[in-house]
């Protein structure tokens, strides 16, 4: 398990070796001088930075283990399939150290924004506002990386300015006073972001739609209105036409366009508020690994446990056109009944017969389109049959219906290996999420004729039917979301986001006293997530699926709270350690 120290690691790394070494090893023969002292020393030297920052906005949803996968994971849209007990996830856990760990890669991301926070003064700038435009960039980027950060751990300590030398005195902060701090941060930001920028490039519209989201979760109701109606307001539209590298191809659809990698930072696009970059022509140095859709969301179709025909022998397998248009799935988000099948059963539909172009059946490859590609095989071409399989009754669990609208992202000309997903441009704010965050914040307020506008602005583009004010509930708003944004939105912090809410206004028995026993965000999961219907009879690798109400909010990592000596960094209740917490800091000081 990779070492887990917080930011302070390499520092203190470094420290030693300093204190271990002869003098010789200090004499200055540099290799390079690419140090903070000489490279911020015009505007080249902080726009360098920003651009690694936009750069690591590609964490969200590239590679194998990639941050949104997780938060599909940990909700009722899916269940990591190879670690369903979340019972087991503890501060020092292995099967799921991407749970624990990724704190350490979010705060790596913060420190570069706190970088160029720190040193913004520096230098002597042309202008007022060219400092500013630069500072409310990495003002942006530290806020957008904390809004993720409460809502995977909840209290935290908040990290403001550049780490120079060994630090083992953090202390917790609430998420409260995190949220203060970063509602302050991006009011600001807001006022500098361009309003049009190139690819991959925080605007002012991406500003106020992360500000929406954090009015949201510190109950500014009536502001998160506010900031979502600048951003609808401005140079953005729901598409609703056909457009994009497959506009000609009548069997498709205005989603399926809308979903086309290629398509979300081209300039016919209007929906586009933010999208990272990632293309494969680009230098090896300049993209990532690849998106993973291909290997994350489906289901591992050609496995010996579940492939074999009627006469025992692998009757699908890893090559062919099925394989080139499924990829080598690996359930690491296994997709439930509830994503796949429940939402879309409305007015009479279900999911065959819906009008909805987000479940049409061009957008879907389902349980059984599945079918036998072994030319080897007696049943060649003829439909998949769940009874060959070696355990029949886990066909519900090992097979499931998967978003290709979405996850379809193959090999790409003259791109060589195992298809799972290349690289592609990745949504990080789309238009349809602000129409949706208004209409969240006009519920809190009570205000269900403008709630159920917005929603069904977002409806109506992809043909369902829409909605009258008294169908408006939250749980319906968050069904609209996972219509709308499956692996696109943090859907565990936006979960969490609600439950907070809910507690803070004593709705349903819920408190903030007892929120980590009872909250809104587990009901949910509990009654949605059909994996968590069968833990008793279901086993995969020696485990059931389970999940507790503290499972809302993950566990810090053991070794970054014991390194941090000399001060308190809290643990979430339910975990161990939580017994040594002490109470958080309610206010973020100036530094």
């Amino acid at each position: 398990m990779r070492s887990n120290k917080f930011i302070f690691a390499s520092l203190m790394g470094f420290a030693w070796l300093l204190t271990s070494c002869s003098k010789d090893f200090l004499k200055p023969e540099p290799l390079s001088f690419f140090t903070p002292e000489n490279v911020f020393v015009d505007k080249q030297g902080y726009e360098a930075l920003l651009i690694t920052m936009r750069k690591d906005l590609t964490r969200e949803q590239t590679a194998q283990k990639n941050f949104m996968a997780h938060q599909s994971a940990a909700s009722e849209s899916g269940v990591p399939w190879l670690q369903m007990d979340f019972t087991m996830l503890t501060p020092n856990s292995d099967n799921y150290q991407q749970f624990v760990t990724q704190i350490n890669d979010i705060f790596a991301m913060v420190k570069n924004a706190n970088t160029i926070i720190s040193r913004i003064d520096n230098i002597t700038w042309k202008s007022e506002e060219e400092k500013n435009q630069i500072l409310a960039e990495a003002l942006w980027h530290r806020s957008y990386w904390y809004y993720r950060l409460v809502g995977n751990y909840g209290d935290l300590p908040f990290v403001q300015e550049e780490v120079k030398g060994v630090k083992l005195d953090f202390k917790t902060h609430s998420r409260w006073a995190i949220l203060d701090k970063i509602q302050a941060d991006m009011e600001f930001a807001t006022q500098w972001m361009p309003v049009t920028a190139g690819p991959g490039i925080p605007t002012k519209g991406a500003a106020d739609h992360l500000l929406t989201k954090i009015y949201l979760a510190n109950m500014e109701f009536q502001k998160a209105i506010e900031a979502s109606t600048r951003v609808i307001s401005g140079p953005y539209a729901l598409m609703s036409s056909r457009f994009g590298s497959e506009a000609g191809v009548a069997s498709k659809n205005v989603i399926w366009d809308l979903h086309r990698p290629e398509n979300k930072n081209i300039a016919a696009n209007k929906e586009t508020i933010l999208a990272f970059v990632d293309r494969w022509e680009a230098p090896q140095a300049a993209r990532t690994v690849g998106l993973f859709t291909m290997r994350v969301y489906h289901c591992a179709w050609y496995n010996n446990a579940v492939a074999k025909d009627k006469d025992g022998n692998l009757g699908m397998i890893a090559s062919g056109t099925l394989y080139d248009s499924l990829g080598r799935g690996n359930c690491d988000v296994a997709i439930t009944d509830y994503q796949a099948y429940n939402i879309w059963k409305e007015n009479g539909f279900n999911y065959k017969t819906t009008p909805d172009l987000r479940r049409a059946n061009i957008n879907w490859w389902d349980r059984e389109e599945l079918f036998y590609n072994n030319p080897a095989s007696s049943q060649y071409r003829k439909p998949f049959d769940p009874k060959n399989m070696d355990v029949p009754s886990e066909y519900w669990a090992r097979i499931f219906a998967m978003p290709w609208y979405k996850t379809y992202v193959p090999n790409k000309p003259g791109q060589t290996g195992i298809p799972l997903g290349s690289n592609g441009d990745w949504y990080i704010f789309r238009l349809a999420e602000t129409y949706l965050l208004r209409a969240e914040a006009h519920y809190w307020l009570r205000q269900m004729a403008a709630a159920a506008e917005d929603i069904n602005q977002v409806r109506i583009r992809a043909k369902a039917l829409p909605i009258k004010a008294g169908d408006v509930t939250i749980d319906y708003i968050f069904d609209e979301r996972a219509r709308e944004l499956f692996a696109e939105e943090p859907r565990q912090n936006e979960l969490n986001r609600v439950s907070y809410i809910m507690a803070s206004k004593g709705l349903n028995g819920y408190s903030l006293a007892s929120i980590h026993e009872k909250n809104w965000f587990f009901d949910r999961v509990d009654k949605h997530n059909n994996f968590y219907d069968h833990y008793t009879d279901l086993s995969f690798l020696g485990q059931s699926p389970r999940i507790a109400p503290y499972n809302f909010q993950w566990p810090i990592a053991d070794n970054m709270i014991t390194a941090n000596a000399q001060g308190r960094i809290n643990q979430n209740k339910g975990y161990v350690g939580a017994d040594k917490n002490v109470p958080p800091l309610e206010e973020v000081l100036p530094q």
